[in-house]
């Protein structure tokens, strides 16, 4: 009999224990933002995000030009080698081997441009993108610390399928960033 009231007692406890942890659980406030909507709005994203912009279309540009040259000199081969008979043959195949050689060289060029302009890109990205993205991080911690927010979520993260409730702090991040309601968004670019 008492080791039916001890176990009572303790099944008792323990569902105390389950209700108290599920009540201080409900407590916990629970918020949402749209990263993507908040740093879209910032003026430091659209000033970043054109000056990216700038920089990959130059880089862009520089390329279309060595890849003009090669077809230029892939042009050319091809007319000689059009026009290659007996009588011309060995003049013809020395400027055919000439050609082939600078086509080799503009190749190795462009591919070795596409690999510094590619890593050119991904440090500017990195370098112009990287304070924005500090910045509206810092400005959600701020306002869930302000509003005793225990969890908030990014609903940009593809790593959240779902979600139903909680608040939204959108609003609140872009004021705290002084980003008024009037301000569009800015068009995002595929860095």
């Amino acid at each position: 009999m008492d080791s039916m009231k001890n176990l009572f007692k303790g099944v008792v406890v323990v569902g105390l224990l389950f209700l108290s942890t599920g009540l201080v659980s409900a407590q916990q406030k629970i918020g949402h933002v749209n990263s993507n909507d908040i740093i879209q709005s910032m003026a430091e994203f659209k000033t970043a995000n054109a000056e990216f912009e700038t920089l990959s279309k130059s880089k862009e540009g520089e390329l279309q030009q060595m890849g003009a040259e090669y077809q230029k000199r892939i042009t050319a081969a091809q007319d000689l080698q059009r026009n290659r008979s007996e009588a011309n043959r060995d003049s013809i195949d020395a400027k055919l081997q000439t050609l082939t050689v600078e086509v080799n060289d503009i190749e190795r060029r462009i591919q070795e441009f596409q690999q510094v302009a590619q890593q050119e890109l991904e440090q500017k990205r990195e370098e112009l993108f990287a304070p924005i993205f500090q910045k509206a991080n810092t400005a959600v911690q701020a306002v869930a610390k302000e509003k005793g927010y225990a969890y908030v979520f990014d609903i940009a993260n593809s790593g959240i399928p779902y979600f139903a409730g909680g608040d939204d702090l959108t609003a609140d991040v872009k004021t705290k960033l002084g980003i008024t309601a009037t301000t569009p968004a800015a068009t995002p670019s595929n860095p």
